[in-house]
């Protein structure tokens, strides 16, 4: 089925991930990636300053996938279930034809291929099932990370949103 409907909820596989819904029992996961001075470096958002924002985070999350507003897979490893990261498709156009997608990982787990490996599961949900003709991806001018991954996932520099924000887009070729 090619369309924006996130139910019942999409689990991904990969090799060494799984990419499931959030679940409540995620918070203390969810308060430590959204209150980490280095993840949240580059991202301009709210931190989360309690285990209860966490909580409310997680519970506007889910509602925004049964609206079918966006999807946002917690990132876990296949031999536990704790929540290492987490990668959304989001801000879907009025046509469903483009989103943004967004990820974060906790550092302990940076620099070892897991977000290459996620971010290319989800793009290919994103073309084969949503109908997705094209991903973008804001990354800041100053994050070398992100933007070496986008690299590897063939997106092409598009535009600068401001003097500190690029915007990476990829297009379905298949």
């Amino acid at each position: 089925m090619i369309g924006k409907n996130f139910t019942p909820f999409p689990v991904l596989k990969t090799e060494r991930l799984t990419l499931r819904q959030l679940r409540s029992s995620d918070d203390k996961e969810i308060f430590a990636l959204r209150s980490n001075d280095n993840v949240n470096k580059y991202l301009d958002r709210k931190r989360s300053k309690s285990i209860d924002d966490a909580k409310n985070f997680i519970q506007a999350i889910n509602e925004n996938i049964q609206r079918n507003d966006s999807i946002y897979w917690a990132i876990t490893l296949n031999d536990t279930d704790k929540l290492i990261g987490t990668i959304c498709l989001f801000d879907f156009s009025e046509d469903h034809s483009k989103a943004e997608i967004g990820y974060e990982l906790l550092p302990d787990f940076q620099g070892k291929g897991i977000m290459q490996e996620a971010t290319s599961k989800v793009i290919q949900f994103g073309f084969q099932h949503v109908g997705l003709n094209s991903i973008e991806a804001y990354s800041h001018s100053e994050n070398q990370s992100s933007t070496r991954l986008l690299g590897k996932l063939n997106f092409k520099r598009h535009s600068t949103a401001d003097e500190n924000l690029t915007i990476f887009k990829l297009t379905h070729t298949g």
